[in-house]
C-alpha cells in the first residue's frame, strides 16, 4: 500500500466497513423522509446500497472500482420524470451528514466527504454541459 493510499479519504473514514455503515444509515434516513421517499418507491434498494457504496468507495480513493451508470445517466430518469432537484440533492447530503455523524466521524472528515460530494451536484441534476 502506497503513502498515497494510506492517506485516502476511505482509509481516513475507516474503509470499507465505514462506507458500508455510512450508506445503510443514510438510506435509513433517506427512506424516512418525505421529500425523497418518491424517488425510492419501488426500487431494489439491496442493488442500490451496493452500488452506492461501490461509487463512495472509489470516489473516497479506495480500492473498489465502481461500474455502474455515470451520474448523469443513473439519475435522469428521476430528474426528468420526478423532478430531482436541489433541494433534493440537498436532503440527501444532509442525510449524508447525519449518517456520518451518528457514527462519529470526525467533522474534518465529515467536511471533506461532502465537498466532495458537493462536485457531483451537476451530474447528478444533469446540469452538466
Amino acid at each position: 500500500m502506497t503513502t498515497q493510499d494510506q492517506d485516502s479519504l476511505f482509509n481516513r473514514i475507516g474503509g470499507k466497513a465505514a462506507v458500508n455503515a455510512a450508506v445503510d444509515k443514510m438510506y435509513e434516513k433517506i427512506l424516512k423522509d418525505p421529500v425523497l421517499q418518491p424517488f425510492f418507491t419501488g426500487l431494489d434498494m439491496a442493488r442500490l446500497r451496493r452500488s452506492q457504496a461501490s461509487f463512495m468507495v472509489m470516489a473516497f480513493g479506495g480500492p473498489h472500482q465502481y461500474s455502474g451508470a455515470d451520474l448523469t445517466k443513473a439519475h435522469a430518469k428521476m430528474a426528468q420524470e420526478k423532478g430531482l432537484s436541489d433541494v433534493h440533492f440537498d436532503a440527501v447530503a444532509k442525510h449524508l451528514k447525519a449518517a456520518l455523524t451518528d457514527l462519529n466521524v470526525p467533522a474534518s472528515l465529515i467536511n471533506e466527504v461532502l465537498t466532495l460530494v458537493g462536485t457531483t451536484r451537476g451530474a447528478v441534476l444533469g446540469k452538466n454541459a
